[in-house]
């Protein structure tokens, strides 16, 4: 499985800006589909995830309210619809893929697939 993410830029504190992840491959069989971030000196965090199968979704805590995770199993993307952005939100996004289940992890080890990621920078 191939993952290529997208949509990453630099906007200022209070916009919106969405990413979107093309899956490619042995999709079929995939679980979960989620995003994970990685700001300066952190360790990479979870965002959000949303399962093929039944569009259930999970948030981080951090996100949560202000991001909403989608998943277009025919085109095999899911996007990162992600409103009044912070400084807080900068970070390198990638997604990831999951072939486990059944419930949707938070934890990168549970992860299989990974894309390279893209750059989201908020100016305060």
């Amino acid at each position: 499985v191939q993952l290529q993410a997208s949509g990453g830029g630099l906007v200022q504190a209070g916009d919106s800006l969405r990413l979107s992840c093309t899956a490619s491959g042995r999709t079929l069989g995939l679980h979960a589909l989620a995003w994970f971030r990685q700001a300066p000196g952190k360790e990479r965090e979870f965002v959000a995830a949303i399962t093929r199968k039944y569009g259930s979704t999970k948030y981080a805590d951090s996100v949560k309210g202000r991001f909403i995770i989608s998943r277009d199993n025919a085109k095999n993307t899911v996007d990162l619809q992600m409103n009044s952005l912070n400084s807080e939100d900068t970070a390198i996004y990638s997604c990831a893929a999951d072939r486990n289940g059944p419930v949707i992890s938070t934890s990168r080890s549970q992860y299989h697939y990974w894309g390279k990621g893209t750059q989201v920078t908020v100016s305060s």
